[in-house]
Protein backbone atom coordinates (compact mmCIF):
# COMPACT_ATOMS: atom_id res chain seq x y z
CA UNK A 1 0.00 0.00 0.00
CA UNK A 2 1.31 3.43 -0.89
CA UNK A 3 1.99 5.96 1.86
CA UNK A 4 2.83 9.63 2.14
CA UNK A 5 6.07 11.04 3.56
CA UNK A 6 6.37 12.90 6.86
CA UNK A 7 5.01 10.11 9.07
CA UNK A 8 6.64 11.62 12.17
CA UNK A 9 5.74 15.29 11.82
CA UNK A 10 2.53 14.94 13.86
CA UNK A 11 4.27 13.44 16.90
CA UNK A 12 4.55 16.83 18.63
CA UNK A 13 3.60 20.41 17.73
CA UNK A 14 6.96 21.46 16.33
CA UNK A 15 8.21 18.17 14.92
CA UNK A 16 7.30 19.47 11.46
CA UNK A 17 9.95 22.22 11.54
CA UNK A 18 12.80 21.63 9.11
CA UNK A 19 11.33 18.38 7.81
CA UNK A 20 10.28 19.44 4.30
CA UNK A 21 11.71 17.52 1.40
CA UNK A 22 13.15 19.32 -1.56
CA UNK A 23 14.00 22.97 -2.03
CA UNK A 24 12.05 24.14 1.02
CA UNK A 25 13.90 21.81 3.38
CA UNK A 26 15.45 24.61 5.44
CA UNK A 27 12.11 26.14 6.44
CA UNK A 28 11.73 25.98 10.22
CA UNK A 29 8.99 28.58 10.52
CA UNK A 30 8.47 29.86 14.04
CA UNK A 31 10.40 27.03 15.69
CA UNK A 32 12.30 29.33 18.05
CA UNK A 33 9.38 31.55 18.99
CA UNK A 34 6.52 31.36 21.49
CA UNK A 35 3.20 29.63 20.90
CA UNK A 36 0.66 32.21 19.69
CA UNK A 37 -3.00 31.16 19.91
CA UNK A 38 -5.77 32.40 17.63
CA UNK A 39 -9.02 32.57 19.61
CA UNK A 40 -11.37 34.45 17.26
CA UNK A 41 -12.49 34.20 13.63
CA UNK A 42 -12.48 37.99 13.33
CA UNK A 43 -10.50 39.52 10.48
CA UNK A 44 -8.47 41.67 12.86
CA UNK A 45 -8.09 42.60 16.50
CA UNK A 46 -6.85 40.80 19.62
CA UNK A 47 -6.78 37.03 19.25
CA UNK A 48 -7.10 37.15 15.45
CA UNK A 49 -4.85 35.46 12.90
CA UNK A 50 -3.93 38.84 11.44
CA UNK A 51 -2.83 40.07 14.85
CA UNK A 52 -0.78 36.92 15.40
CA UNK A 53 0.97 37.28 12.04
CA UNK A 54 1.97 40.90 12.65
CA UNK A 55 3.66 40.24 15.99
CA UNK A 56 7.41 40.86 15.75
CA UNK A 57 9.87 38.00 15.90
CA UNK A 58 9.33 34.26 15.51
CA UNK A 59 5.97 32.73 16.40
CA UNK A 60 4.25 29.35 16.20
CA UNK A 61 0.60 30.18 15.49
CA UNK A 62 -2.11 27.67 16.47
CA UNK A 63 -5.90 27.82 16.71
CA UNK A 64 -8.44 27.23 19.46
CA UNK A 65 -11.37 27.94 17.16
CA UNK A 66 -12.73 26.38 13.97
CA UNK A 67 -14.62 28.09 11.17
CA UNK A 68 -14.18 30.66 8.40
CA UNK A 69 -12.05 33.79 8.59
CA UNK A 70 -13.26 36.36 6.05
CA UNK A 71 -10.31 38.51 5.05
CA UNK A 72 -11.05 42.02 3.78
CA UNK A 73 -7.45 42.53 2.60
CA UNK A 74 -4.42 40.33 2.07
CA UNK A 75 -3.04 38.94 5.31
CA UNK A 76 0.71 39.64 5.44
CA UNK A 77 2.90 36.99 7.02
CA UNK A 78 6.31 37.99 8.34
CA UNK A 79 9.49 35.98 8.67
CA UNK A 80 9.91 33.09 11.08
CA UNK A 81 6.23 32.22 11.38
CA UNK A 82 4.34 28.92 11.37
CA UNK A 83 0.59 28.97 10.70
CA UNK A 84 -0.42 25.58 12.07
CA UNK A 85 -4.04 24.59 11.51
CA UNK A 86 -3.77 21.15 13.07
CA UNK A 87 -6.33 20.46 15.77
CA UNK A 88 -9.00 22.71 14.22
CA UNK A 89 -10.58 23.33 10.82
CA UNK A 90 -9.93 26.88 9.68
CA UNK A 91 -10.79 28.28 6.27
CA UNK A 92 -9.61 31.59 4.82
CA UNK A 93 -11.86 33.32 2.30
CA UNK A 94 -12.19 36.73 0.63
CA UNK A 95 -8.45 37.26 0.22
CA UNK A 96 -5.36 35.15 0.95
CA UNK A 97 -1.94 35.11 2.57
CA UNK A 98 0.83 37.36 1.29
CA UNK A 99 4.41 36.26 1.92
CA UNK A 100 6.36 39.38 1.00
CA UNK A 101 10.13 39.70 1.48
CA UNK A 102 10.11 37.09 4.21
CA UNK A 103 11.89 33.86 5.06
CA UNK A 104 11.30 30.76 7.13
CA UNK A 105 7.53 30.39 6.86
CA UNK A 106 5.48 27.19 7.25
CA UNK A 107 1.76 27.02 6.46
CA UNK A 108 0.10 23.70 7.23
CA UNK A 109 -3.35 22.14 7.46
CA UNK A 110 -5.38 25.16 6.36
CA UNK A 111 -8.19 25.68 3.84
CA UNK A 112 -8.38 28.47 1.24
CA UNK A 113 -11.59 29.07 -0.71
CA UNK A 114 -13.38 31.89 -2.52
CA UNK A 115 -10.79 34.65 -2.89
CA UNK A 116 -12.13 37.63 -4.82
CA UNK A 117 -10.48 40.58 -6.55
CA UNK A 118 -7.72 41.45 -9.01
CA UNK A 119 -4.45 39.58 -8.36
CA UNK A 120 -5.96 37.70 -5.40
CA UNK A 121 -4.23 34.37 -4.75
CA UNK A 122 -4.73 31.82 -2.00
CA UNK A 123 -1.06 32.17 -1.08
CA UNK A 124 0.99 34.81 -2.86
CA UNK A 125 4.75 34.48 -2.46
CA UNK A 126 6.50 37.63 -3.75
CA UNK A 127 8.89 39.34 -3.89
CA UNK A 128 12.19 37.91 -2.65
CA UNK A 129 10.86 35.40 -0.14
CA UNK A 130 12.67 32.14 0.63
CA UNK A 131 12.62 28.99 2.72
CA UNK A 132 8.87 28.42 2.54
CA UNK A 133 6.92 25.19 3.14
CA UNK A 134 3.22 24.86 2.29
CA UNK A 135 1.96 21.48 3.48
CA UNK A 136 -1.38 19.68 3.64
CA UNK A 137 -3.57 22.63 2.64
CA UNK A 138 -6.75 22.69 0.53
CA UNK A 139 -7.27 25.29 -2.21
CA UNK A 140 -10.24 26.12 -4.45
CA UNK A 141 -11.91 28.94 -6.38
CA UNK A 142 -9.75 32.08 -6.28
CA UNK A 143 -9.94 34.86 -8.86
CA UNK A 144 -6.24 34.62 -9.75
CA UNK A 145 -3.96 31.79 -8.60
CA UNK A 146 -4.20 29.28 -5.80
CA UNK A 147 -0.47 29.53 -5.11
CA UNK A 148 1.68 32.01 -7.07
CA UNK A 149 5.45 32.16 -6.57
CA UNK A 150 7.14 35.03 -8.37
CA UNK A 151 9.67 37.90 -8.36
CA UNK A 152 12.76 36.26 -6.97
CA UNK A 153 11.11 34.01 -4.39
CA UNK A 154 12.87 30.66 -4.04
CA UNK A 155 13.64 27.51 -2.05
CA UNK A 156 10.02 26.50 -1.59
CA UNK A 157 8.24 23.16 -1.12
CA UNK A 158 4.53 22.53 -1.72
CA UNK A 159 3.48 19.11 -0.44
CA UNK A 160 0.38 17.02 0.28
CA UNK A 161 -1.94 19.80 -0.92
CA UNK A 162 -5.31 19.50 -2.66
CA UNK A 163 -6.33 21.80 -5.53
CA UNK A 164 -9.76 21.88 -7.21
CA UNK A 165 -12.40 24.08 -8.92
CA UNK A 166 -9.93 26.54 -10.37
CA UNK A 167 -8.48 27.84 -13.64
CA UNK A 168 -4.92 29.17 -13.28
CA UNK A 169 -3.72 26.98 -10.46
CA UNK A 170 -0.07 27.77 -9.83
CA UNK A 171 2.12 30.35 -11.56
CA UNK A 172 5.84 30.19 -10.86
CA UNK A 173 7.75 33.07 -12.44
CA UNK A 174 5.98 36.38 -13.02
CA UNK A 175 6.40 37.28 -16.70
CA UNK A 176 9.17 37.32 -19.34
CA UNK A 177 10.52 40.70 -18.20
CA UNK A 178 11.28 39.46 -14.67
CA UNK A 179 14.60 37.81 -15.46
CA UNK A 180 15.44 37.80 -11.75
CA UNK A 181 13.13 34.80 -11.52
CA UNK A 182 15.99 32.65 -12.83
CA UNK A 183 16.80 32.02 -9.17
CA UNK A 184 13.45 30.33 -8.45
CA UNK A 185 13.58 26.73 -7.18
CA UNK A 186 10.42 24.88 -6.12
CA UNK A 187 9.58 21.30 -5.19
CA UNK A 188 5.97 20.08 -5.57
CA UNK A 189 5.24 16.58 -4.35
CA UNK A 190 2.41 14.30 -3.24
CA UNK A 191 -0.25 16.83 -4.29
CA UNK A 192 -3.63 16.16 -5.91
CA UNK A 193 -4.71 18.47 -8.73
CA UNK A 194 -8.36 17.51 -9.12
CA UNK A 195 -9.88 18.95 -12.30
CA UNK A 196 -8.00 22.25 -12.19
CA UNK A 197 -7.85 23.62 -15.75
CA UNK A 198 -4.17 24.58 -16.19
CA UNK A 199 -0.89 25.60 -14.51
CA UNK A 200 -0.11 22.54 -12.42
CA UNK A 201 2.23 24.46 -12.56
CA UNK A 202 3.23 26.97 -15.26
CA UNK A 203 6.89 27.89 -14.88
CA UNK A 204 9.07 30.68 -16.23
CA UNK A 205 12.85 30.81 -15.80
CA UNK A 206 13.22 28.68 -12.67
CA UNK A 207 13.63 25.05 -11.70
CA UNK A 208 10.77 22.83 -10.50
CA UNK A 209 10.91 19.23 -9.29
CA UNK A 210 7.56 17.42 -9.48
CA UNK A 211 7.22 13.96 -7.97
CA UNK A 212 4.44 11.61 -6.91
CA UNK A 213 1.67 14.09 -7.72
CA UNK A 214 -1.70 13.08 -9.18
CA UNK A 215 -3.15 15.41 -11.82
CA UNK A 216 -6.43 14.55 -13.51
CA UNK A 217 -9.07 16.04 -15.83
CA UNK A 218 -7.23 19.22 -16.78
CA UNK A 219 -8.90 21.38 -19.41
CA UNK A 220 -5.97 22.99 -21.26
CA UNK A 221 -2.74 21.26 -20.16
CA UNK A 222 -1.29 19.78 -16.98
CA UNK A 223 2.21 21.30 -16.82
CA UNK A 224 3.69 24.18 -18.83
CA UNK A 225 7.32 25.18 -19.39
CA UNK A 226 7.65 28.77 -20.61
CA UNK A 227 10.77 30.84 -21.21
CA UNK A 228 13.96 29.14 -19.87
CA UNK A 229 11.98 26.91 -17.48
CA UNK A 230 13.44 23.59 -16.33
CA UNK A 231 10.94 21.01 -15.05
CA UNK A 232 11.89 17.57 -13.78
CA UNK A 233 8.68 15.50 -13.72
CA UNK A 234 9.29 12.26 -11.86
CA UNK A 235 6.91 9.38 -11.06
CA UNK A 236 3.75 11.48 -11.30
CA UNK A 237 0.31 10.29 -12.40
CA UNK A 238 -1.32 12.20 -15.25
CA UNK A 239 -4.87 11.06 -15.98
CA UNK A 240 -6.49 12.89 -18.88
CA UNK A 241 -10.12 13.83 -19.29
CA UNK A 242 -11.24 15.26 -22.63
CA UNK A 243 -7.94 17.10 -23.13
CA UNK A 244 -5.05 14.70 -23.68
CA UNK A 245 -2.02 17.00 -23.93
CA UNK A 246 -0.09 16.74 -20.68
CA UNK A 247 2.93 19.00 -21.21
CA UNK A 248 2.75 22.40 -22.91
CA UNK A 249 5.58 24.65 -24.09
CA UNK A 250 5.02 28.39 -24.51
CA UNK A 251 7.63 30.44 -26.36
CA UNK A 252 8.44 33.84 -24.88
CA UNK A 253 11.32 36.31 -25.10
CA UNK A 254 13.19 37.04 -21.90
CA UNK A 255 13.63 40.71 -21.14
CA UNK A 256 17.41 40.52 -21.65
CA UNK A 257 17.44 38.23 -24.72
CA UNK A 258 17.02 38.86 -28.43
CA UNK A 259 15.43 35.51 -29.28
CA UNK A 260 12.35 33.85 -27.85
CA UNK A 261 12.47 30.38 -26.32
CA UNK A 262 10.35 27.92 -24.40
CA UNK A 263 11.34 25.81 -21.44
CA UNK A 264 12.24 22.14 -21.20
CA UNK A 265 10.67 19.22 -19.36
CA UNK A 266 12.19 15.88 -18.49
CA UNK A 267 9.67 13.12 -17.76
CA UNK A 268 11.04 10.16 -15.83
CA UNK A 269 8.83 7.30 -14.66
CA UNK A 270 5.60 9.26 -15.11
CA UNK A 271 2.35 7.32 -15.60
CA UNK A 272 0.02 8.56 -18.35
CA UNK A 273 -3.58 7.32 -18.11
CA UNK A 274 -6.75 7.56 -20.19
CA UNK A 275 -4.89 8.58 -23.32
CA UNK A 276 -2.78 11.32 -21.75
CA UNK A 277 -0.04 12.36 -24.17
CA UNK A 278 3.25 13.78 -22.98
CA UNK A 279 3.93 15.74 -26.22
CA UNK A 280 7.52 16.34 -25.13
CA UNK A 281 9.60 18.55 -27.40
CA UNK A 282 12.49 17.04 -29.31
CA UNK A 283 15.02 19.87 -29.28
CA UNK A 284 18.72 20.09 -29.88
CA UNK A 285 19.45 20.68 -26.21
CA UNK A 286 17.21 17.80 -25.20
CA UNK A 287 16.81 16.57 -21.67
CA UNK A 288 20.41 17.37 -20.84
CA UNK A 289 19.43 20.99 -20.28
CA UNK A 290 17.15 20.02 -17.36
CA UNK A 291 18.67 20.06 -13.89
CA UNK A 292 18.67 16.93 -11.75
CA UNK A 293 17.30 17.30 -8.19
CA UNK A 294 20.30 15.43 -6.76
CA UNK A 295 22.41 18.45 -7.64
CA UNK A 296 20.58 20.29 -4.84
CA UNK A 297 19.36 17.69 -2.30
CA UNK A 298 20.38 14.10 -1.68
CA UNK A 299 17.14 12.31 -0.81
CA UNK A 300 13.39 12.47 -1.35
CA UNK A 301 10.59 10.00 -0.61
CA UNK A 302 9.27 8.62 -3.87
CA UNK A 303 7.69 5.46 -5.24
CA UNK A 304 6.62 4.22 -8.63
CA UNK A 305 3.23 5.61 -9.70
CA UNK A 306 0.43 3.13 -9.13
CA UNK A 307 -3.28 2.82 -8.49
CA UNK A 308 -2.44 2.52 -4.80
CA UNK A 309 -0.62 5.87 -4.83
CA UNK A 310 -3.53 7.43 -6.70
CA UNK A 311 -5.99 6.26 -4.06
CA UNK A 312 -3.86 7.54 -1.18
CA UNK A 313 -3.44 10.97 -2.77
CA UNK A 314 -7.21 11.29 -3.21
CA UNK A 315 -7.80 10.68 0.50
CA UNK A 316 -4.77 12.07 2.31
CA UNK A 317 -4.02 15.40 0.61
CA UNK A 318 -5.33 18.76 1.75
CA UNK A 319 -6.69 19.63 5.19
CA UNK A 320 -6.82 16.62 7.51
CA UNK A 321 -8.50 16.08 10.91
CA UNK A 322 -5.22 15.88 12.81
CA UNK A 323 -5.67 15.98 16.60
CA UNK A 324 -4.32 18.87 18.63
CA UNK A 325 -0.66 18.28 19.43
CA UNK A 326 1.46 18.79 22.51
CA UNK A 327 4.04 21.55 22.44
CA UNK A 328 7.24 20.66 24.28
CA UNK A 329 9.08 23.81 23.30
CA UNK A 330 10.68 25.75 26.15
Amino acid sequence: MASLPYADVDSTQRAIAGQAEGFGRFAVGGLHGPLVTVTTLSDDGPGSLRDACRKPGPGWIVFKVSGTIRLSTYLSVGSHKTIDGRGERVKLTGKGLRLKECENVIVCNMEFEGGRGHDVDGIQVKPNSKHIWIDRCSFKDYDDGLIDITRGSTDITVSRCYFTQHDKTMLIGADPTHVGDRCIRVTIHHCFFDGTRQRQPRLRFGKVHLYNNYTRNWDIYAVCASVEAQIYSQCNIYEAGKKKKTFEFYTEKAGDREEASSGVIRSEGDLFLNGAQSCLLATGSGEGSVFHPSEYYKTWTMEAPSDSLKQVLQVCTGWQPVPRLLDHHK
